[in-house]
Formats: structure tokens, sequence, C-alpha cells
């Protein structure tokens, strides 16, 4: 399936003459033309202050970003089991978008980039062959290990509800543990105080910015 086939959904849900999200379209290798790490696929983590306040976290998987709405943030905390819910995938330019949503467009509200960077594909079958992540995601169960500014480590995203009796499809997105020592799991960031790894700005401040434009 082409990235325009996996974006349908995610281009007829918003109106581009209003909003400045990007429509996609750019080659991989034009959207990427910035990332000193070459080919190692990407994610984001936006922080998304819409009718309810959330984290978006992105995977890349060919030349879409997979998509999770995280209610509560991701956790550095492996205690802590984070609901994670299937949205649709977004373009490969979305890793950078920060902004203002307008009101009445889908997902209205303001956005910050809070981490970025790229990953590690960890998942194995039993007998210890890799799998191909959109395989591990398809089969739900992947392992992943990040390398971002402020979320590193090794992550899985588990599916406990596929939505096949009509509910919503659901996953856990948790924090594996890894030796001892460090610094402490320190959670997940306050959403009102937290920065924009791009910007340096708050959510106040990208709202308060937009305004001015």
């Amino acid at each position: 399936m082409s990235a325009n086939d996996r974006l349908r959904d995610y281009r007829s849900k918003r109106d581009f003459g209003r909003t400045k999200e990007p429509g996609g379209g750019k080659g991989r290798e034009e959207s990427l033309e910035k990332a000193p790490e070459g080919d190692a696929p990407r994610f984001v983590v936006q922080i998304h202050d819409a009718r309810r306040m959330h984290f978006d976290f992105r995977l890349q998987v060919d030349d879409v970003l997979k998509s999770w709405s995280v209610p509560k943030g991701p956790s550095s905390d492996p205690q802590d089991k984070r609901l994670a819910v299937p949205t649709e995938d977004h373009p490969m330019e979305y890793e950078e978008f920060e902004g203002v949503i307008p009101r009445g467009e889908y997902g209205g509200g303001t956005v910050i980039v809070w981490d970025h960077g790229t990953y590690e594909p960890l998942s194995h079958d039993r007998r210890g062959r890799p799998v191909p992540f959109g395989e591990a995601l398809e089969r739900g169960h992947a392992t992943f290990r990040l390398h971002g500014s402020k979320m590193r480590g090794e992550y899985a995203l588990t599916r406990f509800r596929d939505g096949a009796d009509g509910g919503e499809e659901a996953w856990l997105l948790v924090k594996a543990r890894e030796g001892r020592g460090g610094r402490p799991d320190r959670g997940t960031p306050d959403p009102r105080r937290a920065r924009s790894v791009r910007t340096g700005r708050t959510l106040a401040q990208v709202a308060a910015d937009s305004r001015q434009e």
C-alpha cells in the first residue's frame, strides 16, 4: 500500500486551506533531509492541548508515522502501563509540526513537539529471528529502543483489545526494566509545563505566538 493510500483517512479529516498541518506528499528522502541519522526510523511525541489534553506517540513504519493517542502520556517508569489508542497514519512531515490547529478543524488545539529522535526495532520470533516492525505491530506486540532527547531505552507496545467486537482497539505502552542504578525513573512530565524539544516553548507560548501572527 502506498503512502497516499495510507494517508487517505488523515487527509479526509482535514481542510488544508484552514489548518497548517502538513498534507504529506514529500518523498522520504526530502522529508528526512535534515536527519543526520540517515535511514534510521524516526519517532516523535507531541503534546496536544485539544478538547482533552493528551500525548500523541508516533513511530515511522515505512513512509508514514503510525500513531497512538496516549491520554496520560508515555512514562519512563516501568511500573506505569499507559493506554494507547490507535489513530490514523500521519505523514512523515508531521514530525516537525508545531502550532495551533484552528477551532472547528479535526483535533483543533495547540501542539508542541515534546520529543523526537530515532528508534531501533527489537522484535523477534520464538526462534530469535528478527521480525519486521510493521509485521510485529500487525501481530499485536512490538518492542523497540528509543533514542530521543528525553525518551531513551526499551519500550513495548502491546495490543490488548482488537476492536473486533465493535469496541475501540486499544494498546499498552510500557517502558522495559533495564538494569539497576542510574537516575531514578521520572514518570510523565506535566504537559502544561513541558517544553518543545524544537523551540523550547510551552503550549501557552505557542498559542500566544499564534495569536500574534
